[in-house]
């Protein structure tokens, strides 16, 4: 019986460990390695070890049979490794599963199954993320090993927008001004490129900061990555959203407002702890695909007075019901936030996303839901009763903490 794992192993450690240990009770396990390539293309950022050095430390390992450098790209990267190694179980952690992952495997006759994560007895629980938010943390200058830290920028948070995404952009704002709302997000889970969560504006502040953000205002932090990113020099004649990089650098829960500009008249934040938790209990993601190459969302754009308005009204009356934690008027916001974006912008619903909104929406939990940034694809953002619940239930949903400072 051959099981199969896969993962990048930059920061081996006692977890993986045990992982490999539990994965191998389910046969003689073969391991698929992330390339340097792949992980420099997918997460912008190059090995701490080299590939052959991944490769060698991971081989080592008592409950390894053997492991290959998987030879594909991207979060799916491995798929030529399975097809050659021909295994017949695919196991993953529980954070590291998709329904992209289920569905492959499901093609192909190989059992899926899924892990939680458990610490080996006696030891700590860990986990790369962990361990790089760790070293990011650590003052300048106290730690012996900072010259590790160079490649680690997956303490620098994202954003989730809630309402009014495209406001930000003055072609949209000219026919009615407006709230765009956003919440800034702690990297708790793995960001995925060209999925809707500003990784774009977050790359750009990776060659900046390529550890953690600095401390100083971050209305002014968040200006300065506006004007970085959108170089006057830029070729391609987009500029990005400021709500990308309002939403990444304000902590807590933010709205900013857009009339006919690109910077928003004025910007409200609310980090009371009461409400950020009462989002944070209401709100999860579910993986779909990522924006496919050459997709373009504005094709066929319609945007007139009515529609503009539409998305207005919806993004304040969300504020509202956030501030009131009034759950039901939130959803409602919530939804007709995303009807309205969809209604100015129709291709944000690229083929294969309404697939995902039959399935979810479906469910006597899921209140209301969206696509994060430009659509698509990229995630679901779900409005739930009860967002742990519908976590433990739900094993591809992802929680979201949000940041507090």
């Amino acid at each position: 019986m051959k099981v199969f794992v896969s993962g990048c192993y930059d920061l081996l450690h006692s977890g993986h460990v045990e992982f490999f240990r539990q994965a191998s009770q389910y046969g003689d396990l073969y391991v698929g390695i992330g390339s340097d390539a792949t992980i420099l293309d997918y997460k912008h950022h190059k090995t701490l070890y080299p590939e052959q050095e991944r490769l060698f430390m991971v081989k080592s390992i008592r409950y390894v049979k053997d492991a290959f450098i998987n030879q594909g790209s991207g979060i799916m990267d491995f798929i030529p490794t399975v097809e050659a190694l021909k295994p017949d179980r695919f196991v993953v952690n529980a954070d590291g599963s998709s329904e992209e992952k289920r569905q492959f495997c499901q093609e192909r006759g190989i059992e899926y199954i899924v892990l939680d994560r458990i610490p080996a007895e006696g030891l700590e629980a860990r986990s790369s993320t962990s361990i790089k938010e760790t070293l990011a943390n650590k003052p300048n200058g106290t730690s012996d090993i900072s010259h590790l830290t160079s490649n680690i920028s997956e303490g620098i948070p994202t954003r989730l927008d809630l309402a009014g995404t495209w406001i930000d952009q003055p072609y949209v704002s000219t026919y009615a001004p407006g709230w765009a709302i956003t919440i800034s997000l702690q990297p708790t889970f793995e960001i995925r490129e060209r999925c809707g969560l500003s990784t774009s504006t977050r790359n750009q502040i990776k060659r900046i900061w390529p550890i953690h953000l600095p401390d100083m205002d971050p209305e002014m932090l968040a200006k300065l990555v506006f004007c970085f990113e959108n170089d006057p020099e830029r070729t391609d004649g987009i500029i990005s959203g400021a709500q990308d990089a309002i939403g990444i650098c304000m902590p807590g829960l933010c709205r900013h407002y857009y009339n006919a500009h690109y910077w928003p008249e004025r910007i409200e934040s609310c980090t009371d702890e009461h409400i950020l938790s009462w989002l944070e209990s209401h709100l999860c993601m579910v993986p779909m695909f990522p924006r496919r190459p050459g997709c373009s969302v504005v094709d066929g754009k319609d945007i007139t007075e009515p529609h503009v308005k539409a998305l207005a009204t919806a993004a304040a009356q969300c504020w509202d019901a956030i501030l009131h934690t009034d759950l039901d008027a939130f959803a409602t916001a919530y939804r007709a936030s995303f009807e309205a974006q969809i209604t100015l912008f129709p291709a944000m619903i690229q083929p294969g996303v309404q697939d995902y909104i039959d399935q979810y929406s479906s469910m006597k939990d899921v209140l209301a839901w969206k696509m994060p940034g430009a659509g698509g694809g990229g995630y679901l953002a779900l409005v739930v009763n009860d967002a742990t619940t519908f976590c433990q239930e739900h094993e591809e949903a992802i929680p979201l903490t949000i940041r507090r400072s």
